[in-house]
């Protein structure tokens, strides 16, 4: 039996490292590395045939313009505070229950000082009144950086925070409403008013995509009113538009929409639903954000 072990332990041995042969794992040192160049060749080949598909396929794209923008779906409407849950809860008489979104307001808006856009190099006005879209330009590098339209902080009104709480202490309190940027993208606002919803159509007025908030659940219809737009009244101006990119236009600024709440009944749970309507807007229920959102309020008295 010991000596059965021994055969089996110098079999294995010698399976390993045979000393007579010069071989490794059954393989001379020569064989070994005719294997090591065999892969080394066919691997790298691989390497190459991936890398230049890939270099192949960067030739047809562009660093400024997108490729393919036909199954592009419209651009969702955000707004600030970002609602936790779909819902914006706060007391009046309770600083820091809306601390955090008086923060997240004043960054948003910090962009839209006057003193931060001075450069007359990188922004111009596009005027107080809503008119067509701002061409500049093809969609490369030839033109250098576009211009972004200036759009000042308080245009927003009672929304801008000159309060310091963009009147969340008041229980009347604001939200701020915008696009999301797509590039080269071109709203085509309704071309008549009826379209609209009844209460919004004494505000159509040409160039510009309307936007409305209302009650979502008609058991609230009395318990949201006094509703005010600061802005462009309340729209989205097509001078804003194309948005030519991060690389092209860096110092682009969305068109903001701020929205107040003067009269909301307290301590009930409240449904808002806000929307924006243009010939090519679109609404999913895949997508709650899709050219609409909706979030609950909730205004503590005490």
């Amino acid at each position: 039996m010991p000596a059965a072990n021994k055969d089996t332990e110098g079999g294995w041995r010698s399976f390993v490292w045979n000393s007579e042969k010069k071989e490794f794992l059954g393989r001379t040192g020569s064989s070994w590395f005719k294997i090591f160049i065999f892969y080394v060749v066919f691997y790298g080949c691989l390497a190459g045939i991936f890398i230049g598909t890939i270099q192949a396929m960067l030739l047809t794209l562009s660093d400024y313009k997108p490729t393919y923008q036909d199954r592009v779906a419209p651009p969702g409407l955000s707004h600030t505070p970002r609602s936790v849950k779909g819902e914006i809860f706060f007391s009046m008489n309770d600083p820091k229950s809306y601390e955090k979104i008086v923060t997240a307001m004043d960054e948003l808006l910090k962009k839209y000082n006057a003193d931060a856009q001075e450069d007359m190099v990188k922004y111009e006005d596009c005027g107080t009144d809503p008119a067509d879209y701002r061409n500049r330009g093809e969609l490369d590098g030839e033109g250098g950086l576009r211009k972004a339209c200036r759009y000042q902080r308080d245009w927003l009104g009672s929304c801008s925070g000159a309060d310091g709480h963009y009147g969340f202490k008041e229980g009347k309190p604001c939200i701020i409403v915008k696009l999301n940027r797509i590039v080269n993208f071109r709203p085509k606002p309704p071309k008549t008013n009826t379209t609209l919803p009844l209460e919004a159509q004494a505000n159509f007025q040409s160039f510009v995509l309307p936007m409305y908030c209302t009650n979502k659940r008609e058991e609230d219809k009395n318990k949201i009113s006094g509703i005010e737009y600061f802005g462009f009244k309340g729209g989205f101006p097509l001078q804003y538009y194309p948005y030519y990119g991060k690389l092209l236009h860096p110092q682009y600024l969305q068109p903001l929409v701020a929205v107040k709440f003067n009269n909301l009944t307290f301590d009930e749970d409240l449904r808002v639903e806000c929307k924006v309507f243009g010939d090519n807007i679109d609404y999913s229920e895949k997508d709650r954000y899709q050219g609409r959102f909706e979030f609950k309020f909730n205004v503590k008295s005490s």
